[in-house]
């Protein structure tokens, strides 16, 4: 059923039906087959059939800008259900809960164990029917990612990640990328940022999706990332995989990224080279 290490061949999981997690023991966890089956479940019965699907009443915003869907919503409850029913004593964090109830994130630093749900992320892709979205999920340990997986549906690309273990894309392992070809070092940004046309880098557009960015970064497509706010459910999954791929992620004074870090300036690369070209051209010394 799997491919490698935790990983659901490409469109064979959209046919996947699982049962409840099994419970894990003090001195194990859930196996991490059985989450990337979990992803690929909840995608093909909540997800997958509201892509270029929804209705007006399908869709609100909450807060200007900042959409949400009932495939969001939905997909939030079943993954947080099951991996309850899994451990029935870990934290879990959605995105979409954390809107009406922030005492889950308030409370993320300091849990032994917690998960840590983006069911949808690339929500405004998605309801415009576009492909980058992507559902993502963190297992967290005293603040620290040990677990992370990155499912792109309509792409047909699942990136898994454990610390210690390194990253796979549909059960192949992957490398470092090589050395960046480019003599100015390529970046992409979601949003304006300051010092985005000095000489020293190039900023494009990132794709919507941190579930899409941090794949094409640790390809080698990219060199850096910079982001202007640093929510759990969007960075946790991809900053496991730049580090375990030799990168840096930190924040713009040089704090590494973990699940209490707290701030509004992050940036990523693949090497810590280029991390401090990319802070240093764009937000100075």
């Amino acid at each position: 059923m799997q491919n490698g290490r935790g990983e659901v061949p490409p469109r064979r999981a959209a046919s996947l039906r699982i049962g409840p997690l099994p419970r894990p023991s003090r001195s194990s966890a859930v196996q991490t087959e059985q989450v990337s089956e979990l992803l690929a479940d909840v995608a093909d019965r909540l997800i997958l059939p509201r892509f270029g699907a929804l209705g007006t009443d399908d869709i609100q915003e909450k807060k200007p800008g900042d959409l949400v869907t009932v495939a969001d919503r939905d997909a939030e409850v079943e993954l947080a259900r099951v991996l309850r029913d899994a451990d029935p004593g870990v934290l879990v964090v959605g995105e979409e809960g954390v809107f009406t109830d922030p005492s889950s994130l308030e409370a993320l630093p300091y849990a032994e164990h917690a998960w840590v749900i983006d069911p949808v992320d690339g929500t405004r892709n998605f309801a415009r029917g576009r492909a980058d979205f992507a559902v993502m999920l963190a297992e967290v340990r005293s603040a620290q990612t040990v677990r992370g997986w990155i499912w792109q549906p309509i792409h047909s690309r699942l990136y898994v990640v454990e610390r210690g273990a390194g990253v796979t894309c549909n059960g192949v392992q992957l490398t470092p990328p090589p050395p960046s070809p480019r003599d100015v070092p390529l970046g992409a940004s979601y949003l304006p940022v300051p010092g985005e046309e000095h000489a020293e880098v190039e900023l494009v557009r990132s794709w919507g999706s941190c579930g899409i960015d941090y794949p094409k970064l640790i390809a080698g497509e990219l060199d850096f990332l910079c982001y202007r706010s640093m929510f759990p459910w969007d960075h946790l999954p991809g900053a496991l995989m730049v580090t375990e791929l030799g990168g840096r992620i930190a924040t713009d004074t040089g704090a590494d990224y973990h699940a209490g870090v707290i701030g509004r300036r992050l940036v990523s690369a693949t090497d810590p080279h280029l991390w401090q070209v990319a802070r240093d051209a764009l937000f100075g010394d």
